[in-house]
């Protein structure tokens, strides 16, 4: 069985309780969208696979000087309800099944045989920033470690996206009164002003998250980053993707609202695309079919004079390239798919983030309100939160998930044991732990990894360990940001066109991996009982105190790891072609010409932090590489 976790189920609680109090949806502009599949032209400029975070940046950005013309085929539908234009009401959009796909991982061997839900947004301008999600960039030594696998001189780098990490977003620091009394720490050096895009502070902050933000100040080693942005680890403050007004920012009003008409820029929803349409090795267009069809009869092509560019995601942007004959040639002919180029890399070297890795605290003499639970249980606060919010917009309903939490260097969290950790990890045999069969590119690949991810665990300038600070008496889902094990997405042999690829986590393949997790919790628990916070009454709920042997922690942990917090990537790696790549530094797939992708699925490795705000970057720096503006030699 599988299903949403307890946390997820939680906010779809606060997400009830908020939800009508919202305001009506806000009106829009658009691109022309199109209302039936025989409204479309026989031939764009460029077709983007997905109208999501990074398909909807990229569109507004090549159709905005006119000169090409831009199709983007969606598989969600248009929705411009509360459920997903709000900030404390938008997790709801999770809940609404028409909003999201869901289906079963194959079973993890590496969690007693359990299956996970595979889950994700599916509608136009994508899930991200739902419900206010956390809006943070990863640490300098992560970007730096992906321009790394190039060699010298490479535009990805720290240095090379700083600069589009500032145009994606639009920030809006926290008033003075709030940054005083919660000593909150920011520096707009690292932000920009000028985006649709917005990160934002509410005004209101639940008062227990000062002390939980300080009880870290207890630990040795600690540091507190100067932003969230910063590219540095430690204790952050971050914005929410929201507007000033408490509107949830994401790709549609950002990249697609808002924006004049334009002729040359068409949206279509509801559309599957099945597969990538070839003449030789030139991509020359898609083949798609209505959301639900499983009938080919159904189905249309169109076709790109230019390019055609994949958005859609790190679960089935590899469904889409292996179904279109762009793979491992095994896989491939199995599915009897005809080889258009052999690309051993697609499907592999998938990542997520893995939570519920730590002890799971409730505090006992937790006495501090207002807190979160207050919008559920307390009938007088909640009332005067409702009118207060529907006064001025301002309030405890400004809030979204929070906006301060933890992310931590491994030395840090393991000051005895990281080095040891680190030098047993580096010693592997790089295929030892990655399935059976793993193609000779790709094991290079992952000991390209191996060894920058050893530096990782031994640096101080990386963080692998993360908590966030709710304000209330119960915290949980640590989330490890630097797994160390990777598995595979790859097409349904039985059926590659229509059914769901087979998505397998391989969590805790690697036992490095369990290494690692056994010092979160011994650090979760310090955390707890050796600061400030042991004058609440810290009581440990899993895996229980009286839980201390290796053995019974590495099964606590079975039991309940998740290896997903909704951060995939991977599955198309930005890596050279002899390290399993499968984009080059342009994005273009390798093999073939006119073809590209440009969402998570593209990043080599995990950064320490969540990949919302990466995403938009990268869309942002593709958008102006030369292979979307003009037709080249490479195209």
């Amino acid at each position: 069985m599988f299903k949403l976790s307890t946390a997820a189920v939680g906010l779809l609680c606060l997400a009830d309780a908020v939800s009508a109090y919202v305001p009506a949806a806000r009106s829009i502009e658009h691109s022309t969208i199109l209302e039936r599949a025989d409204q479309i032209d026989s031939e764009y400029d460029y077709i983007i696979v997905g109208g999501g975070t990074s398909g909807l940046t990229v569109a507004d950005r090549l159709t905005e000087s006119g000169k090409y013309s831009v199709l983007v085929l969606e598989l969600g539908h248009f929705q411009n309800g509360t459920s997903v234009t709000t900030v404390s009401g938008g997790i709801s959009a999770i809940f609404d099944p028409t909003l999201y796909f869901l289906f079963p991982s194959v079973p993890q061997s590496g969690l007693n045989n359990r299956t996970i839900g595979v889950v994700g947004g599916v509608m136009l301008g994508g899930s991200s920033g739902v419900n206010g999600m956390q809006v943070m960039r990863g640490q300098k030594e992560d970007y730096d470690r992906w321009g790394s696998y190039f060699g010298p001189n490479t535009e990805w780098s720290w240095d090379g996206l700083l600069p589009y990490f500032k145009k994606a977003w639009n920030f809006h620091p926290p008033s003075p009164q709030l940054t005083r009394e919660n000593n909150i720490k920011y520096d707009t050096r690292y932000w920009g002003n000028t985006s649709n895009v917005h990160a934002s502070f509410p005004s209101f902050l639940w008062p227990f998250i000062k002390t939980q933000v300080a009880a870290f100040g207890d630990l040795p080693g600690v540091e507190y980053a100067p932003d969230s942005g910063s590219g540095k680890p430690g204790v952050i403050w971050w914005p929410t993707s929201s507007t000033p007004s408490v509107l949830r920012s994401f790709a549609r009003p950002g990249h697609w609202d808002g924006v004049e008409t334009r002729s040359n820029y068409h949206t279509l929803v509801d559309q599957k695309v099945l597969k990538v349409l070839f003449q030789g090795k030139k991509a020359t267009g898609v083949l798609f079919v209505p959301v639900g069809s499983t009938d080919l009869s159904q189905s249309r092509t169109v076709k790109a004079k230019k390019e055609i560019i994949l958005a859609a995601g790190t679960i089935h942007t590899p469904q889409i390239l292996q179904a279109s004959g762009v793979g491992p040639k095994d896989i491939l002919e199995a599915a009897g798919v005809p080889v258009v180029v052999d690309l051993p890399g697609v499907g592999s070297n998938f990542q997520d983030h893995p939570f519920s890795v730590g002890a799971n605290f409730n505090l006992s003499k937790f006495d501090i309100h207002p807190d979160p639970t207050d919008l559920q249980t307390n009938q007088t606060f909640i009332a005067l939160a409702e009118a207060e919010f529907a006064a001025n917009r301002t309030g405890p309903l400004s809030v979204g998930v929070t906006n301060a939490g933890a992310f931590l260097p491994f030395p840090v969290i393991a000051p005895a044991t990281f080095k040891s950790i680190a030098d047993r990890y580096e010693a592997q045999d790089p295929a030892a732990y990655l399935p059976r069969g793993t193609p000779p590119t790709v094991i290079a690949g992952y000991q390209a990894q191996k060894k920058g991810l050893a530096k990782l665990l031994r640096s101080r300038g990386a963080s692998v360990y993360n908590v966030i600070m709710r304000g209330t008496f119960t915290v949980e889902n640590v989330v490890y940001l630097h797994p160390l094990s990777r598995g595979t997405v790859h097409i349904n042999t039985t059926d590659p066109y229509f059914a769901q690829p087979l998505v397998d986590y391989r969590a805790l393949s690697n036992p490095a991996d369990l290494d690692v997790l056994v010092e979160f919790l011994s650090f979760t628990r310090k955390l707890f009982l050796e600061t400030r916070l042991n004058a609440y009454g810290p009581f440990e709920l899993v895996p229980g105190a009286n839980v201390t042997a290796r053995a019974d922690i590495l099964a606590s942990l079975r039991d309940n790891m998740n290896p997903s917090t909704f951060h995939p990537i991977g599955t198309s790696s930005m890596l050279p072609l002899e390290l399993g790549g499968v984009v080059d530094q342009k994005l273009l797939v390798y093999g073939v010409k006119g073809l590209s992708v440009v969402d998570a699925s593209t990043f080599p490795d995990l950064i320490g932090a969540y990949t919302q705000q990466t995403t938009y970057a990268v869309a942002e720096k593709v958008s102006r590489i030369a292979t979307f503006r003009k037709l080249n030699c490479e195209c």
